[in-house]
């Protein structure tokens, strides 16, 4: 048995963001992501595309639309997207809506509450986990954070205990 290639999508969000010493903030470069497969020891097939690096607090809605179509596009059936926490909610539910009933994709959103870049980040644990499931579960929509898995349906990010949480279909904001 063959092992099935992955594809992981980079949107940027705090997960890919490096401090700039000289202008005193939080930038995009390039993807951290080769660097964290290499440092975590992944041995999976994975073709990597970089579609964007934004920070989801300004993303458009014609940007979370690309990220849908290009997800949807993918050859691979397993897909990771890295993206940023803040409405990354948001864009698992444009692409749940807009993916066909058939469609046999594992779809996993992750990112980090605080860059790759920074001590003490969540973006490895959270892109572990995120690898793990996406060859796990059934075809459908997710978001990996915290350790957990979350139907895009059904969770949201609490801004004040900063974690994301699981919520009734009605209730998510």
């Amino acid at each position: 048995m063959t092992e099935e290639r992955l594809r992981i999508i980079t949107t940027g969000g705090t997960f890919d963001k490096l401090y700039d010493a000289i202008k005193g903030e939080l930038t995009f470069r390039e993807s951290q992501l080769p660097r964290i497969l290499q440092q975590a020891r992944v041995t999976l097939p994975v073709h990597l595309d970089s579609l964007l690096a934004v920070d989801s607090l300004v993303m458009t809605e014609d940007q979370r639309r690309m990220i849908v179509a290009d997800a949807l596009s993918c050859i691979e059936k397993r897909v990771v997207i890295v993206h940023g926490t803040d409405t990354m909610v948001e864009t698992g539910r444009l692409l749940k809506a807009t993916r066909q009933a058939d469609d046999e994709h594992v779809f996993v959103l992750t990112g980090a509450m605080i860059p790759y870049s920074l001590e003490n980040s969540d973006a490895v644990f959270n892109l572990g986990c995120a690898l793990a499931s996406v060859q796990l579960l059934d075809s459908g929509v997710y978001i990996a954070m915290g350790g957990r898995i979350f139907d895009a349906d059904h969770v949201r990010k609490n801004r004040d205990k900063g974690v994301f949480e699981e919520v009734d279909c009605g209730l998510a904001t």
